[in-house]
Parts: structure tokens; C-alpha cells; sequence
């Protein structure tokens, strides 16, 4: 199961609602995945659909016990390759499929075939409805991507208006959620892991929001942990570099003039680099009596790095 499922799963668990919260969780699903049809005997009806068992239960559910229908459940298959049931809630006229859309708001005045894709104040003038109306919108049309491969939120819609508003609705929240046309559809997107944490405690799916936390510290805990190794692995391919390159300073001038012809400070730590080639320049400085810091171990051996320098220049 897709973890976009098991959050909508976790979600449709809770239906203990007001009256007024369904109606705003009812017109979002409405308005995302529902369309308005004319049956052979010239009758309206409505029809909602979903891939997902949970929220059909969901949806028949809510217009039981808030709104007196009892709908009919159609189960077909997809046309997709996959060959998922598609399941289909029904809302007929002889149901009080009409008193509904103008309860929910899904009716553009008597216009029983235009779909009015505004969100009235009415129905989010609550926060507890404001949520309800998020959590109906991703019920209807969201997805949430696997937190462990990336982080992905979105809402597809069919009217660039209403797209605007539900991200509005959303950012009211705090949250920065933006709009792409794709197609024939809007598609409002959260991508910011953080935001989308915010937005799962937004819609009630608390356990899908530690899971998502989880995932992030341990995605933040391998980063920092990729990123330390690979400082040191830098930091270590520079040292040894370093090292090989002073060496083969100290050999040349070894062989062209010998130890004897350097200064004492020079002499001491071009043998010890020959004794220690894999020690770090703290390391080098700690060996001498006295004790010379990084620094000065840093400046001596730039000193003995120039004067092969120079000998090679002589040599050509």
C-alpha cells in the first residue's frame, strides 16, 4: 500500500463530525472528484469517485448519518493496467441529490448542470470546518509521494480558480503552497518537508506525521553523516597530497645539496617528515622538543617546499 493510501486510510478513521464539519469535508470531495449526470428518466444525479475502499465508506457514511441519504455503491473495474476497483457513490434525485448540492454549495444558483467551484465563507467559517474542508480536498484529489524517496503534496482540480482559493485556504495556515497547470488540471503542490508535517497535522493524520518525521531525522542524520565523511575524506586526501609532495621536496634537496647546507629548524623537521610521511602537521609539531605549533610546522616545510622549487629551476 502507497503511503498516500494509508494516510487517506488513517484519516477516513475519523468520522465523529458536526453536521456543519461534514458539509464542508462533503462539498470539498464534491467539488474534486464528483460529477453531475442526467439518468434516462431526465433526473439529475451525482456521482463521486474514488480508487480508495476507505473513503467510499467514508463518503456513504457522512450521508447517512448528516444528511439522511442513503446512496448507492457501485464497484467497477479500472480501465487502468493495474485493474483496480473503481468505486462509484450514487446520489439520485429521488435520494435529495438537489437539496444536497445547494447544502454543500456544489450548485452554481438553479443551474443544476455548472458546478460552482467558489468555496463560500459559509462552510470554513470555523476552524474545525477550514480543516475538514483541507481534509475532504485531499481525500478527493490528493497525494502525499513516499517521504523516504522525496517530499511531495499535491491537490489536483479542474478550475484554476478554484485551485487559487483552496491554496489560499491552505496558506492561511502559514504554509507556501503553489500552483502548476498540468494538462487540463491545477495542481496545487507543497514540496518543503517541514510544510508538508504541517499539513498532515492540518488534516488529522497524526500517525502518518510521525512517520514522516522519523523519516526526516533519519534522512538529516545520513546527510550529516555523508557530509562528515566526506570532509574527512577531503580533508585527508589533502593531507596526504601534502605529504607526498613535501617528500619529494625533502629527497631532492637531499640528493642536490644535502641536509647540512638547511638551517637547523629545517633540518629537524625535513627528517622527521622522512621518519612520519603519514603524519598530520599537528602530529609532526607535537614529536619536536620543543613542541612547535601547526602553524609553525606549516611555515617550515612551505620554506623547504620553496627551495626545492628553486632547484628545480637551477636543474632545467
Amino acid at each position: 500500500m502507497s503511503f498516500s493510501s494509508k494516510v487517506k486510510n488513517e484519516i477516513c478513521r475519523f468520522t465523529d463530525m458536526s453536521k456543519k464539519e461534514a458539509m464542508a469535508e462533503m462539498a470539498a470531495i464534491m467539488k474534486v472528484s464528483g460529477t453531475i449526470g442526467l439518468g434516462s428518466n431526465k433526473q439529475i444525479n451525482f456521482q463521486i469517485t474514488t480508487e480508495n475502499p476507505a473513503i467510499a465508506r467514508l463518503i456513504f457514511k457522512l450521508l447517512k448519518e448528516h444528511f439522511g441519504i442513503h446512496a448507492r455503491l457501485l464497484v467497477k473495474r479500472s480501465n487502468s493496467l493495474k485493474k483496480k476497483n473503481v468505486y462509484v457513490v450514487i446520489i439520485t434525485e429521488e435520494m435529495g441529490v438537489k437539496d444536497l448540492l445547494k447544502q454543500v454549495a456544489v450548485l452554481e444558483d438553479e443551474n443544476f448542470f455548472s458546478i460552482d467551484y467558489t468555496i463560500p465563507s459559509r462552510l470554513i467559517d470555523a476552524e474545525e470546518c477550514k480543516r475538514k474542508y483541507i481534509r475532504g480536498a485531499f481525500l478527493g484529489g490528493g497525494s502525499i509521494s513516499n517521504p523516504e524517496k522525496n517530499y511531495h503534496v499535491e491537490f489536483v482540480t479542474h478550475d484554476s480558480d478554484y485551485a487559487q482559493e483552496l491554496s489560499t485556504l491552505i496558506n492561511s495556515y502559514g504554509l507556501f503552497s503553489k500552483i502548476i497547470q498540468r494538462k487540463s488540471s491545477f495542481v496545487i503542490y507543497i514540496k518543503e518537508g517541514e510544510q508538508i508535517v504541517d499539513l498532515l497535522n492540518i488534516i488529522g493524520a497524526h500517525n502518518s506525521l510521525l512517520f514522516l518525521e522519523n523519516v526526516r531525522i533519519m534522512k538529516e542524520m545520513r546527510n550529516n553523516v555523508n557530509r562528515l565523511v566526506n570532509c574527512e575524506t577531503a580533508n585527508l586526501s589533502k593531507t596526504v597530497n601534502a605529504s607526498v609532495r613535501q617528500v619529494e621536496s625533502i629527497k631532492l634537496i637531499q640528493k642536490e645539496i644535502g641536509f647540512k647546507r638547511l638551517p637547523k629548524n629545517l633540518r629537524e623537521i625535513a627528517e622527521l617528515r622522512l621518519e612520519y610521511p603519514d603524519e598530520s602537521l599537528k602530529e609532526l609539531g607535537a614529536i619536536l622538543e620543543p613542541p612547535v605549533g601547526k602553524s609553525g610546522i606549516n611555515h617550515r616545510l612551505r620554506r623547504i617546499e620553496k627551495i626545492a622549487e628553486e632547484l628545480r629551476k637551477e636543474g632545467r
